[in-house]
């Protein structure tokens, strides 16, 4: 499976333009509300999509947002953040923000590929970056940040029997977001549709 996932993302970059942001991640009413709240300048980001190799299939690392955050309290989210001056390229500041999260040693992901930008309603072109995590690493998550980090098998998050679309209001405008629902985890907005790009990209025939 990583071979062919490997395959799939082997002739994926990071886009030229940080801020470019493809038609498919930006459903429903989204940039209508970024133009009403005055977004003219957004900010490049990077998150890490990290796959575990464990022995009986793969799986994706995820976290729990504290609920004392600004932004997204309580949501499930990959490990990531704004890409800082000091970081050398998009992969490097998602391994950063992996590292500074959920203390993921960076010496144990192998980023392979990049996933479509990704625009969020709090002013963030975000680029997911794929890497391999080997076992054997550990993670301390920073209860600041994060309140607990998880792990999901890659096939159910990649079944679209399980990728839910529904309308939610934000600011008085409907828009379209996806929900994946694991147990009693709901994994939903930027997450899920990161992940339904994922799909798109890399396994819908």
């Amino acid at each position: 499976m990583r071979a062919f996932i490997e395959n799939k993302l082997q002739d994926t970059a990071p886009p030229d333009d940080p801020h470019a942001v493809v038609p498919f991640n930006t459903p429903g009413d989204l940039p209508a509300i970024l133009r009403l709240l005055g977004r003219r300048r957004l900010t490049p980001a990077a998150v890490l999509v990290p796959v575990v190799e464990r022995p009986d299939g793969l799986t994706v690392l995820l976290t729990q947002r504290a609920e004392t955050l600004k932004h997204h309290p309580g949501q499930i989210s990959f490990p990531g953040g704004r890409i800082e001056q000091s970081d050398a390229d998009t992969a490097a500041a998602a391994k950063r923000e992996a590292f500074e999260e959920i203390g993921l040693d960076p010496g144990f992901v192998e980023v392979r590929g990049y996933l479509d930008n990704y625009l969020t309603i709090t002013g963030y072109t975000v680029t997911p970056v794929v890497g391999f995590v080997r076992p054997g690493f550990s993670v301390q998550p920073d209860q600041v940040e994060v309140t607990e980090a998880f792990e999901v098998p890659l096939e159910f998050l990649m079944n679209p029997a399980n990728h839910v679309r529904r309308q939610r209001t934000v600011f008085d405008r409907a828009v379209a977001v996806y929900e994946i629902r694991y147990g009693e985890r709901n994994i939903w907005g930027a997450t899920a549709g990161m992940l339904i790009n994922m799909y798109e990209k890399i396994f819908k025939l």
